[in-house]
């Protein structure tokens, strides 16, 4: 059955799922990563959702404050760039989810607009410089309208497959990829296919 709204359950779920993911993930992102920065991509998401599971039983029934809690488990557990804007992303939604403890679906927009203007921010970077933000902005144009988890989920999966095609022949122009802007093109941006790999997990 399709969980009404999101809740603190939802994202035991989601984090379960992302947890026992992780480590099948963790090989392609390495490589990919490997191939414009530190290579440690993979092992940065295993580490933030092995940390996320830890604190998921004891989340509280506030959204937001579950929110919070997973961004501190994941800032504690992974400092690296793509940890920090996880967290970062995590503590906007707990911005906005606060108080609540249940979220219409809806909102799932917004509530990647937020992470987006975050992100944004804290990285440095904006829409266009082939990112991690360019496939969340995908997602969350997908999304708008949609009420149900599963609808919402199959049009990001699709509308970030469509990112990345669109995305691969222009050169990342943020982070330690721009030092060697034109050995990026052709080369998909580790970020945006961790998220693409994220949101196929979640969907199960």
């Amino acid at each position: 059955m399709t969980a009404m709204a999101l809740t603190t359950e939802t994202l035991r779920t989601a984090g379960s799922r992302l947890a026992a993911a992780a480590d099948t993930l963790a090989p392609e992102l390495n490589t990919l990563d490997g191939q414009i920065g530190d290579g440690d991509l993979g092992v940065t998401l295993q580490l933030a959702t092995g940390a996320m599971a830890e604190v998921l039983l004891g989340l509280p029934d506030d959204v937001g404050l579950a929110f919070m809690q997973c961004a501190q488990a994941v800032t504690r557990a992974a400092s690296s760039s793509f940890g920090t804007l996880l967290a970062t992303a995590l503590m906007s939604a707990a911005k906005a989810t606060k108080g609540r403890t249940d979220v219409p679906w809806t909102d799932i927009p917004a509530l990647l607009a937020g992470a987006i203007a975050s992100i944004k921010q804290r990285g440095k970077a904006d829409l266009g410089d082939k990112t991690v933000l360019d496939a969340l902005e995908a997602a969350r144009l997908a999304t708008d309208g949609l009420d149900d988890p599963a609808a919402q989920l199959a049009a990001a999966d699709a509308a970030i497959a469509e990112a990345l095609e669109a995305f691969c022949g222009r050169p990342n122009k943020v982070g330690r990829a721009r030092i060697w802007a034109d050995r990026t093109i052709g080369l998909d941006d580790p970020g945006m296919v961790a998220l693409k790999r994220i949101v196929e997990s979640l969907r199960g």
